[in-house]
């Protein structure tokens, strides 16, 4: 099962499990970390899962789509490794990746 560390807003660092096919919003939210608003599900309709991908693994995900990015423009704090986490699938080659939960807008 691949690790997941997420670094929270106020800065604190947690390793989660994360459960390969399901995406990284879906594993934040199910180890209770509340930042995630996630308002639309996972449907790539809002931007409140926004997170920063750390740099190291940002070549190992599926490119952004013309919808992702059009969304994450709307964020104010968007950055060359920023993605809507709702988009990433946790995978083996994920192992370890660590994200950034985006501030809240």
């Amino acid at each position: 099962m691949p690790k997941l560390i997420v670094v929270t807003r106020e800065g604190e660092e947690r390793e989660i499990n994360g459960e390969t096919g399901l995406s990284v919003m879906e594993v934040i939210r199910d180890a209770g970390i509340d930042e995630i608003l996630a308002l639309c599900g996972g449907c790539c309709s809002c931007a409140t899962c926004h997170v920063h991908v750390d740099p190291a693994f940002a070549a190992k995900l599926k490119p952004i789509t013309p919808d992702e990015d059009d969304l994450l423009d709307s964020t104010s704090d968007r950055d060359a490794f920023s993605r809507l986490s709702c988009q990433i699938a946790m995978t083996d080659e994920l192992d370890g990746m660590k994200v950034r939960i985006g501030a809240e807008d």
